[in-house]
C-alpha cells in the first residue's frame, strides 16, 4: 500500500487446488476480508477472479464469477461498517435482495446497496460486475437523500451510468493511476459520476411521500448547487422550493439536522474537494474558503478540522509535496531536452 492509501489486490480461484477451492475462498477471503458468504449454485468448479483497487475515498472492484449466491448476514453486520456500494452488472443477469425488495439487474444496469444491511446477491449464470465502495459520509454530502435510492434500479440507458462505466474501465490499468495526482483527480471524478447516476433515481418521487417531501428534496439539491453563495437563507431557499420557512425547518428536524448544519456540510465538502485538486495547488486556502461560501477564515479552519480531523493547511501541504515530487521527477528529462536544443554560438570575424 502506498502512503496515500493506494493498493491493488488480485485474486483468482485458478490459483487454488480445485478440491479446496470453495473452502479457501469462503473462509480466507470472503468471510475474513470481504465479510460475505458465498455458495456455488452447482457442482461445477467455482471460478472467480477479482481485481481490487483501494483509493482514498473509494474502493473499486472488478469481478468475474461462475454462478454463485453471495450473502451478507447479520453475523457480518457486527463489524459496524455502513459504506455504500454502487454496483454495475456488466454481464449475465443478477437478482439482488435487500429491504424486502427483489431487483433484477440486466447487463448494464446498476444498483446502490448498503453494507450495513442484510442482502443477497444471486448470480445464476457466469458474469461480471464493477463496483465502487464509498464511505457513507462522502455520498451523503453530494447526493440528496442518498438512503432513498438504496435498492433503486438505475437502468442501463442512464447517460451518467454510461459515462461512469466508460471512465472507470481504464482505471484498472497500472498507468492510469501511476501518481498521487492522478489518483486524487480520479477519485473526485468517480464521486461526481456516481452522484450523477444516483440523481436519476430521484426523478420519480415514491408514492406516498407527498409534495412537501419532493419540494424538500429539491430544496436540498438547490443548496448543494449554490452552497458557495453567502446570501443563502432559510427563508430564501424555502421560498424557492415553495415551502414555508417553518415547514422547511421541521423537515430538517425530522432528519436530525438543521438548515445551517446541512449548508455547513456542503461548504466543507466543496472546500475539501478544491483543496485536494492538484490543479488548484497554487490557490490560497483563504481563497478556497471564500469561494466555498465562508466569510470567517478562523471559523472555516475550526469547522474543517472538526469535520475531517486535519487542518486545511495540512491537506494543502500534502498536495504541494505531491506536485513538487512530480515536477522533480520530470526535471532530468526536461534538462536533457534543453541541453539538446541549445542555441549554437556564432563568432564574428
Amino acid at each position: 500500500m502506498n502512503a496515500d492509501g493506494f493498493s491493488t489486490v488480485r485474486f483468482s480461484t485458478a490459483d487454488l487446488p480445485e478440491k479446496d477451492r470453495v473452502a479457501i475462498w469462503r473462509d480466507h477471503y470472503c468471510r475474513m476480508a470481504l465479510k460475505l458468504d458465498i455458495e456455488p449454485f452447482s457442482d461445477a468448479p467455482l471460478e472467480c477472479s477479482i481485481l481490487t483497487r483501494a483509493l482514498p475515498g473509494v474502493q473499486m472492484m472488478s469481478t468475474a464469477m461462475s454462478p454463485v449466491r453471495i450473502t451478507r448476514t447479520r453475523e457480518f453486520l457486527a463489524d459496524g461498517n455502513g459504506d455504500l456500494i454502487f454496483i454495475i452488472n456488466q454481464s449475465g443477469s443478477v437478482i439482488a435482495q435487500s429491504r424486502g425488495r427483489d431487483i433484477v439487474m440486466r447487463e448494464g444496469d446498476a444498483l446502490l446497496m448498503s453494507t450495513g444491511e442484510v442482502k443477497v446477491f444471486d448470480r445464476r449464470v457466469h458474469g461480471g460486475s464493477l463496483s465502487f465502495r464509498i464511505p457513507r459520509s462522502i455520498l451523503t454530502s453530494i447526493v440528496v437523500d442518498v438512503d432513498d435510492v438504496v435498492m433503486q434500479l438505475i437502468p442501463r440507458e442512464t447517460e451518467a451510468l454510461k459515462l461512469l462505466a466508460g471512465y472507470a474501465a481504464p482505471l484498472f490499468n497500472d498507468i492510469a493511476l501511476a501518481t498521487p495526482e492522478f489518483r486524487r483527480t480520479a477519485v473526485n471524478h468517480l464521486h461526481d459520476l456516481v452522484a450523477l447516476a444516483l440523481g436519476s433515481a430521484h426523478e420519480v418521487v415514491p408514492v406516498g411521500n407527498g409534495v412537501s417531501i419532493a419540494r424538500f428534496r429539491a430544496a436540498k439539491a438547490y443548496i448543494i448547487e449554490n452552497s458557495n453563495r453567502r446570501d443563502l437563507s432559510v427563508g430564501g431557499v424555502a421560498a424557492h422550493a415553495g415551502l414555508t420557512p417553518r415547514n422547511f425547518q421541521r423537515l430538517f428536524e425530522s432528519e436530525g439536522t438543521t438548515f445551517c448544519e446541512f449548508l455547513l456540510l456542503q461548504r466543507l465538502s466543496h472546500a475539501h474537494r478544491m483543496l485536494t485538486e492538484p490543479r488548484l495547488a497554487r490557490t490560497q486556502v483563504s481563497a478556497i474558503a471564500y469561494d466555498s461560501g465562508f466569510n470567517d477564515l478562523s471559523y472555516f479552519n475550526r469547522s474543517f478540522k472538526r469535520r475531517y480531523g486535519v487542518r486545511p493547511r495540512d491537506i494543502r501541504n500534502e498536495v504541494d509535496r505531491t506536485v513538487a515530487s512530480i515536477r522533480c521527477a520530470h526535471q532530468p528529462a526536461l534538462a536533457s531536452q534543453i541541453t539538446c536544443h541549445r542555441i549554437p554560438e556564432y563568432s564574428i570575424s
